[in-house]
């Protein structure tokens, strides 16, 4: 059953040494059963993603991000194993690499956090690591 929820997000990109945090909160719906557990929201002009849904399908054994919109693609983490994926904008594709370092996953059907932690490259040559913290709550009841 899909339900209301505030997932705020904080991400951490490192790029030569140079961390840049970024914070989001926003609604989305969060569908949970004890085979897989998905997260939905529409990114915002803050990210640069305007129009592009996001999606994130949690199994046991990997998790699935994907975006459509104003950029396409879906990365596939699974911790240990480097994956390849593409990343499609209005500018062009990408062919980039993908390494989980850290899949750290503790969701229940009222929520919880996610953590995720990965290297990007390009061709071979690194380019970033990144990290997601993700917390998802279900919306209060007004009354």
């Amino acid at each position: 059953m899909s339900k209301e929820v505030l997932i705020t997000i904080h991400s951490t990109q490192n790029v030569d040494g140079d961390p840049a945090a970024a914070e989001l909160i926003t609604q989305g719906t969060y569908d949970y059963s004890a085979e897989a557990i998905r997260i939905t929201y529409m990114e915002s002009e803050l990210t640069g993603l305007d129009g592009t849904k996001t999606m994130y399908h949690i199994s046991p054994e990997q998790v699935i991000l994907s975006r459509c919109g104003a950029v396409n693609s879906q990365m596939i983490f699974r911790r240990g194993e480097k994956q390849k994926f593409r990343y499609q904008t209005n500018f062009g594709t990408l062919s980039l690499g993908l390494d989980t370092h850290r899949l750290l996953c503790e969701l229940d059907e009222h929520g919880g956090s996610m953590e995720i932690e990965y290297d990007i490259d390009f061709e071979h040559a690194f380019l970033s690591r990144n990290k997601f913290n993700i917390n998802v709550r279900e919306k209060e009841l007004k009354s």
